[in-house]
């Protein structure tokens, strides 16, 4: 009996170093934004210890990281991918077998809308709505001319600059007293909610998430009542050239986890992780807020995650793999 039990236990530690060797090295896009970094060293950790494989971060990028994917097969997984800006690219190294979409990083997409502070919708329940906006612009100071009413937009020179200034004429904001501020940065527009929030002003312009900012305030995106209309999104809002906008929500923003075919084929275990890990804008906000207010790392922020959202991650994984990543904290 013992002889069969001792055989058993090296046939099962034979199996686990198979596992081991099968995912091998892996190489993970370590992005110049938080959330990426945050997502980035979760994965680490989690291979590591729950995969027994050798991972290891490297910079990155969204264009350098998805066109040396397909071309070089180098990192094996970006765990963070805006996808939109490479699409036509990702889709055709899916259908030459080079690449995989593995999963959601970020399950509800990247979000986008025009936003008011919470406590606005509090007070006037309208605000909700755009009509309920226009009603109330005289609340909406402008910083520097009292006699109009301020929509915060983009930055100058970034892409959404653009759809924000078509939706704003769509909306025919004008009409009702508004005018586009330019908040100079984004710190310049963090900056201007922030300070509305300090003194619980009036505030109404654009943002995104997952953000910081959004995990700090408490705020709410302004209905249209129009629905999601893709195609003009995509064909009009987006565009330079658009004569003559319709108004539309701003449709969720795919974000994907993209790996090479190549570690998918080789470490199935280590790639089903990917097809279920994914986080909620909500949450993220709140983990990006927490960095923020520490002053934290993509991997300080990866220990306060797992530390203190084991239900979140468990999910992630089966239960052997996930009593390793806990006994690894």
């Amino acid at each position: 009996m013992k002889y069969k039990l001792a055989a058993a236990l090296l046939l099962a530690a034979s199996a686990t170093s198979a596992h081991a060797s099968e995912c091998g090295k892996v190489t993970i896009a370590d992005m110049n934004w938080n959330s990426a970094s945050l997502i980035a060293n979760i994965d680490k950790f989690i291979l590591e210890h729950g995969y027994g494989c050798e991972a290891e971060l490297i910079p990155g990028d969204t264009m350098p990281t998805g066109t040396s994917m397909i071309e070089k097969g180098q990192p094996d997984v970006a765990p963070e991918l805006w996808s939109n800006s490479l699409k036509d690219a990702l889709d055709k190294g899916v259908q030459e077998k080079r690449l995989r979409y593995a999963g959601n990083a970020l399950v509800d997409g990247g979000e986008e809308g025009f936003w008011v502070p919470a406590y606005l919708v509090d007070k006037h329940p309208e605000m909700a709505t755009i009509e309920g906006i226009k009603k109330h612009a005289d609340m909406f100071t402008h910083p520097e001319d009292p006699d109009k009413s301020a929509f915060y937009s983009c930055p100058a020179g970034w892409n959404c600059q653009i759809s924000a200034g078509h939706l704003f004429n769509a909306l025919k904001l004008e009409d009702s007293g508004f005018t586009v501020v330019d908040p100079g940065s984004a710190a310049g527009l963090s900056g201007s909610i922030a300070k509305a929030y300090e003194r619980e002003q009036a505030w109404f312009g654009y943002y995104w998430a997952p953000t910081a900012v959004l995990g700090k305030y408490n705020m709410v995106k302004v209905d249209f009542g129009s629905g999601v209309n893709k195609d003009e999104f995509v064909n009009c809002i987006t565009q330079a050239e658009c004569d003559a906008p319709a108004v539309t929500m701003y449709p969720p923003s795919p974000v994907h986890t993209i790996t090479t075919e190549e570690f998918a084929s080789r470490a199935p275990q280590a790639y089903d992780y990917f097809t279920k890990r994914g986080l909620k804008n909500a949450d993220l906000n709140q983990l990006l807020a927490w960095m923020e207010d520490n002053q934290a790392d993509g991997e300080e922020a990866m220990y306060h995650f797992l530390e203190q959202h084991p239900q979140i991650w468990k999910q992630w994984l089966p239960a052997d793999v996930a009593s390793k990543v806990e006994q690894a904290l």
